[in-house]
Parts: structure tokens; sequence; C-alpha cells
């Protein structure tokens, strides 16, 4: 437990961030104002740059790229390059007069359960986090990354700084998670599939959990679950601006006053359509649905959007598990067709729970847009279209227009 006098917040700071000299004395000007501020900062850093920088978590995958793998080797490769950037940032602040000290993801006590690539957090230690803060030392965690039982260092998964920083947040009790990237925010949409997309004020954790589910790339989607099942105080922000960024809101604190907030989408998608018995042969029909079910998790390939309908079951799988799927239902004796070169475009808002003809609205707006609808799915925050590649970007604007999600 952190002593009751104590305001820790947990800043965040992705790879664009990081990687230049100028980007880090931006960080060291936002860490002494957060400690002018009376509150405590807990840093947890992103590998340097995109591909192609050296330090990046891509280029450190190029390196054995092509050569006999090995999943323990590649997390102890790439969980280097956060370490860098953490050793690298805490000389930095120190030469700009901050005491600081680097951690590993060991080092600050982030147990996993050791799945290697993909690891989820299984536990925190925080004590010596808590012995760096009470000296007035600021920690300067490497993200992405954490240690197994067995003492293997394991990765969270690509965006796994997010969750760091968040399972540090809960773990320390901590004031706010503050995650800061080169945009100002939570944007309604991806700018780069649609045009005039906003920054949001606010956006309630269910709302940012969806976005992270359905495609937008802005928080990590455990990180997510993290901030909606424990209520953190998170905000997102400009590395390079004062812009105030996006509060993300508690579920039981805050109600959107409009329908949608947010369209989301996910490229690389593909549909499987698997005969089966006939309905009326309902043990049989049931029966090939359950083989199927159990012979993709077992797999290890993940289904969405899956419906019966009559004689054929219907799913959709991301486009990189397509041939895993095919082995799979081939394996199986099962007759199948595939269509590849789809996207999910996702509309996304806490608002339409129980608010009747949110579906026409869509429906509407995208017959304007002259887009083909595959599939629909939705649940209480989310209307889900599976479409043609080529037509997503004309389904995302049509949406954000419809839903006037361009103004504030």
């Amino acid at each position: 437990m952190t002593a009751p006098d104590v305001r820790i917040v947990v800043m965040k700071f992705g790879g664009t961030s990081v990687a230049t000299t100028g980007a880090r004395a931006a960080i060291a000007r936002a860490v002494r104002a957060g400690i002018e501020s009376g509150v405590s900062p807990v840093l947890v850093v992103s590998a340097m740059g995109r591909a192609g920088q050296p330090y990046a978590t891509d280029t450190l995958i190029s390196l054995v790229e092509g050569l006999p793998g090995d999943p323990r080797e590649t997390d102890l490769l790439i969980s280097s390059g956060e370490i860098v950037s953490a050793v690298v940032l805490a000389h930095e602040l120190r030469a700009a007069g901050l005491d600081a000290r680097a951690f590993s993801g060991a080092d600050a006590g982030i147990g996993t359960d050791g799945v290697f690539g993909s690891a989820a957090i299984t536990d925190v230690h925080t004590g010596p986090l808590l012995d760096a803060i009470s000296r007035g030392t600021v920690p300067v965690v490497a993200g992405f990354q954490g240690i197994a039982a067995d003492g293997s260092v394991t990765t969270l998964g690509r965006g796994g700084s997010d969750t760091t920083a968040c399972a540090l947040g809960v773990a320390l009790h901590a004031e706010a998670v503050e995650i800061y990237t080169d945009v100002d925010g939570v944007m309604s949409a991806d700018p780069r599939a649609c045009d005039g997309p906003r920054v949001l004020e606010v956006i309630r954790a269910d709302e940012l959990h969806q976005m992270a589910r359905h495609g937008a790339r802005v928080v990590h989607t455990p990180a997510a679950e993290l901030a909606l099942a424990s209520g953190l105080a998170l905000r997102v922000r400009n590395t390079y601006s004062d812009h105030p960024g996006t509060r993300v809101a508690d579920i039981s604190a805050y109600r959107p006053e409009r329908i949608a907030t947010a369209v989301s989408h996910v490229d690389d998608v593909a549909r499987v359509r698997v005969a089966l018995p006939a309905p009326e042969n309902t043990r049989a029909h049931m029966a090939a649905q359950a083989r199927v079910y159990r012979a993709m998790a077992d797999a290890s390939v993940s289904l969405d959007m899956f419906t019966p309908v009559g004689e054929t079951l219907v799913f959709s799988i991301a486009g990189s598990a397509l041939d895993g799927a095919c082995e799979v239902l081939s394996a199986l004796g099962m007759t199948y067709q595939v269509q590849a070169s789809l996207s999910k475009v996702t509309l996304v808002g806490a608002g339409m729970h129980g608010v009747p003809g949110v579906m026409a609205r869509m429906a509407e707006c995208l017959a304007r847009a002259g887009v083909t609808v595959l599939q629909t799915a939705d649940s209480h925050t989310t209307i889900s279209v599976l479409v043609p590649s080529e037509e997503s970007r004309a389904a995302v604007q049509a949406l954000h227009d419809g839903f006037d999600l361009a103004t504030s």
C-alpha cells in the first residue's frame, strides 16, 4: 500500500515520444511539472521509434527473421528495446537535474503467466518502485514485459506498454494514468480512414474498450480492459502539446449525451462459411458446430461474428489466421468456402443501448454511400458490419458523417 500523502501518477510514453533528444527533453519537462504540482511520477516507456530505427521492436525482430525461432529468445530480444529506452531516459532525466532510475519489467516486480509473445500480467510486487518513490526517485520502467514464474522474460503483445502502465496504476493505487503519444487524444475515427475526425474530450471506459477490441490503435486492449474493470482514472495526451487530451470516464459516473461516440475499423478480415447437417437433425447439427468451435479453439484461432444460418455456420477471422483455420476444417472433413479481403467497421457508443432505430440509421447511411454489407453483429455498445475492404473507407466516412461525430 502507498502512504496516504503520496500522490502517484503513472506516465506512459510511446515509441515516438522517446525516440529523439528533443522528445525526451519534453518528457523531462512533463516530469518536472508533475513533481512541482505535488505528484510522484512513475514512468513507463516503449521502445524507441518505428521500424527501421535501431531499437524499434520491428527492427529487433528483423534481426532474426527467417531464422529458426525460439519464442523464449524472441521475447528476450524484443524486450531489450524498452530497456534501452528506460536506461537512456533515466540518464537524460538525471542530466536535467531529476533523480531517476531505470527498471526492467522484472525489476519493477511485474509477474506474468509465462506465455511468450502475449503474456498476461498476473501480479505486481510494488516494493521496489515504492522504495524508489519514497526516496524521491522517479522510476523509469521498461514497458511491454514482465517475468514468468520460471524466471523467463515474457512480452505482453504489441502495445503492451499501455498495459504495463495501467497494471502499475492499479497496483500502486495511482491518482491517474496518463498515456502520452504523438496525437492529441482518442479520436472519433482513424484520420487515415476518415476526413474530419475530432479529438474526444471524454469517453467512457467501456467505449474505449470496445474501440480497442474493434481495431482502434490508441490503447492496448488489455489496458482498456484494466481501466474498465478497475475504474482507473485514465487520460490520453500528446507529449508535444498542452492539449488536455481525452479523459476516460468511469461508466458509473458518466452517461454520454449522444448515441454514438466513434467509428473503429479493422482490415484484413476473412469470412468462412462451413456446411453443417440440416437443422432438423438437431443433434448432428449442434455436434458439428461444437466440433468446429473446439477444433478452432485448440488451434488458437479466434472466431468473430459467428452465426449459424440454416445449414451453414458463418464466422469471420483475422486474415492472418486463415491458413490455420482452413487446415482445421480440412482435418475435420468439413466443406467450406472462404471470402477474404474484408473489413469490419464498428459504430461504438454507450448511448445506443436501448435506443430504437440505430441499425436502421446505419443501414441508411451505408446504403447512400453504396457500401455492401455482408454481415452484422451487435452488443450493448457496438454495431459492427462486415464489408469489402475496398469499401471500408467509404463505410467509416458514411457512419462518421451520418451520426454527426465531427461535431462536439
